[in-house]
């Protein structure tokens, strides 16, 4: 099951029809309700499947169906189609995250005609460009009435359960100037300096922020981060550039405010800034826009799903990690979630992913389990 959907070339920028049809198929064995929702332009769905008694409850197996590029990346073997070597398997999406998918496929077979509670599978697309498509899963699943007790997230780590992440919110940064000869300069505004004047300072920002916390130390880097990803702008060296973009993220605590380092940022530009450069040219300025947002993720230990999961994996503790996942979303609609996974994300998205052979064991063992837990008889 895992070379099946590995062979899917589902990078995110690509359709994953193929795939969501491979699975519908497959599920129609099971006599499963399937529902998919759409993005705009209907290129890539989302399928959330109902397996086993219809009713309240029940609990959901997440994962996503897309994968990061591959470009410019030196691969040793094909990167969809799996090879096994030396107790790994290597392919695109074999970490990150389709092979929890295909074990939780794999096993339908020995538990969907014993099942006493309803088990949700949610497959998602767009996850590896911020989290995009679980909002319409999401939000279809409210209209429809459908609110499960309880969700699995499986994303890679080590089949240790995660209780909290961090939220993400990535906005872009669009610096408007005027052009001139840079011969004459001085008369100009030259957007490129300007916006590298803001991205220093949202360097200043993450500097106090490694210094001066807030931490929570449980986090594997303990406290709010800014991070300046791309920019771009200019023509030619003799051009004074009238544009340029650049795009930003914070990655914050449970508990802390990004929206402050944004109005921090504002606040700078339009002090420090924008003046400057309007005294020359009445129109030039910044202009910025939210990109994507992913909540922070802060289930409490003694939830139901977490202590389930704790014990189904017989871990020794509970993590917290830097990354987002789509738990957070499933969380703030009022479903707890936890993250638990086979894998590591140290694997995800390089050339040669991988993931051990014994990852994908323990990945088994567990959900043999979890769906043991739902085919036990309900206590009336």
């Amino acid at each position: 099951m895992i070379d099946k959907l590995v062979s899917f070339p589902t990078v995110s920028r690509d359709s994953n029809l193929a795939l969501i049809d491979y699975v519908r198929e497959l599920l129609r064995a099971y006599d499963a309700d399937v529902r998919l929702t759409f993005d705009d332009e209907r290129r890539k769905a989302n399928l959330f499947a109902t397996l086993g008694p219809r009713g309240p409850g029940g609990l959901v197996l997440s994962g996503h169906t897309d994968v990061v590029p591959v470009d410019a990346q030196r691969w040793d073997s094909d990167p969809f189609q799996l090879v096994e070597r030396d107790g790994r398997l290597y392919g695109r999406g074999t970490s990150d995250m389709k092979s929890f998918i295909a074990v939780a496929l794999a096993l339908l077979t020995d538990y969907v005609p014993r099942l006493n509670r309803p088990l949700h599978l949610a497959f998602t697309y767009d996850e590896e460009v911020g989290c995009l498509g679980v909002g319409r899963l999401i939000e279809d699943l409210a209209r429809a009435g459908v609110q499960p007790s309880g969700c699995v997230v499986g994303e890679p780590t080590l089949m240790t359960p995660v209780i909290a992440h961090k939220g993400k919110k990535s906005y872009r940064c669009s610096v408007r100037g005027l052009a001139a000869h840079s011969a004459y300069a001085p008369s100009a505004v030259n957007a490129v300096e300007a916006a590298a004047e803001a991205v220093a300072y949202l360097r200043k920002i993450a500097r106090r922020l490694r210094d001066s916390g807030p931490y929570d130390h449980g986090f594997d880097v303990a406290h709010t981060t800014v991070h300046t990803g791309t920019i771009r702008g200019g023509t030619a060296l003799n051009i004074v550039p009238h544009e340029c973009t650049f795009d930003f993220e914070v990655r914050h605590l449970p508990g802390d405010d990004p929206l402050a380092v944004l109005e921090e940022f504002r606040s700078h530009i339009a002090t420090e800034i924008e003046p400057e450069m309007r005294a020359i040219h009445e129109s030039a300025g910044f202009e910025i826009v939210q990109m994507s947002e992913i909540p922070a993720l802060d289930t409490r230990a003694e939830t139901q799903i977490v202590g389930l999961v704790h014990e189904l994996t017989g871990a020794r503790d509970v993590g917290k990690v830097s990354y987002g996942t789509e738990a957070s979303q499933f969380q703030r609609a009022g479903i707890p979630a936890v993250v638990c996974g086979p894998g590591s994300i140290e694997q995800a998205h390089k050339p040669n992913e991988y993931i051990e052979v014994a990852q994908v064991q323990a990945c088994e063992s567990f959900l043999r389990r979890f769906m043991e837990r739902l085919c036990a008889q309900v206590r009336q």
